[in-house]
């Protein structure tokens, strides 16, 4: 299925109608994860629950309980084998650092890189989408990759925790019982938060992405960047500027499972990542609509 086949006909000289616009939002979705490269990062972030899930159970097999090195590997890693709903939040736990931010950066890099690459820009901005328009377009689909993306690795998680593990009720980090419906939907309301600090992420991503015609570039540039502040978000004499590391307050997700729950840290995680959303969105909106257009 083509472009010309997704988007619906705007009339010439005419703005384009909200049905257009959903038409190249619908557009976008179809291509980025019909993509052989998107299909293959969602596979390897369905993996990794699985891995975690089998080397645990392994570990566990004789008895022995998981993480007793004191505190070693994911956040909840020692509570799995008591209920398989952990593994949920220990995948979160384990995938946030990199492999998720990676993915966001794979796919925010080639946004608009990649199009210029493949020579598919110019008729993109021919159609009646605006430049703006088609920014927020492809800054709305690499949010949706995020969503998506935190989501299979939380459903492949529970699909694990539940056939290698028992599930029931949970203990909190406060040391409360809640329900496993309870769980269930902190859970949920977990994946969404970690969807949510990697807005800061596709914001700078897509940033890099106006910046040059190479697609392998930005996503190069942009994981490589990821990597770097990440490095020096463990440099103890940093800590000043470690605060306002767009990956600082990643896993304060951990505080909804609190009872109650602690929300300082996750009121500045969201709203670190909204600054970084609105000064990298707000800069690869300047750069892209003065942009010219060559390819």
């Amino acid at each position: 299925m083509s472009r010309a086949e997704v988007l619906p006909k705007a009339r010439v000289g005419r703005a384009p109608s909200p049905l257009w616009t959903f038409g190249l939002f619908r557009s976008e979705l179809v291509t980025t994860f019909r993509r052989w490269r998107t299909i293959a990062l969602l596979g390897v972030l369905a993996a990794v629950p699985v891995l975690i899930g089998i080397a645990i159970k392994i570990e566990t097999s004789g008895g022995s309980a998981a993480g007793r090195g004191g505190g070693e590997g994911p956040a909840f890693i020692s509570q799995v084998t008591n209920n398989g709903l952990f593994l949920v939040f220990t995948a979160l736990a384990a995938t946030l650092p990199f492999f998720l931010p990676m993915a966001i950066g794979v796919i925010a890099g080639d946004a608009i890189a990649g199009e210029a690459g493949a020579g598919t820009l110019r008729y993109l901005l021919v159609a009646p989408a605006g430049r703006t328009r088609l920014l927020l377009t492809k800054y709305a689909t690499t949010m949706t990759f995020c969503l998506v993306a935190t989501l299979i690795v939380a459903a492949s998680a529970l699909t694990v925790g539940a056939l290698l593990f028992p599930l029931g009720e949970l203990t909190t980090i406060s040391g409360t019982r809640i329900s496993f419906t309870e769980g269930l939907g902190r859970a949920l309301l977990i994946a969404l938060v970690v969807a949510a600090s990697l807005i800061g992420v596709a914001a700078l991503g897509l940033f890099i992405s106006t910046l040059t015609n190479s697609g392998i570039a930005a996503m190069a540039t942009t994981v490589g960047l990821l990597i770097t502040v990440q490095i020096l978000d463990q440099i103890p004499q940093l800590h000043a500027l470690q605060p306002y590391f767009f990956s600082h307050y990643w896993l304060s997700f951990a505080d909804l499972m609190r009872d109650p729950v602690y929300w300082d840290d996750l009121a500045r995680d969201l709203g670190l990542q909204a600054l970084y959303a609105a000064v990298f969105g707000s800069a690869a909106w300047a750069r892209f609509t003065a942009k010219d257009i060559t390819a």
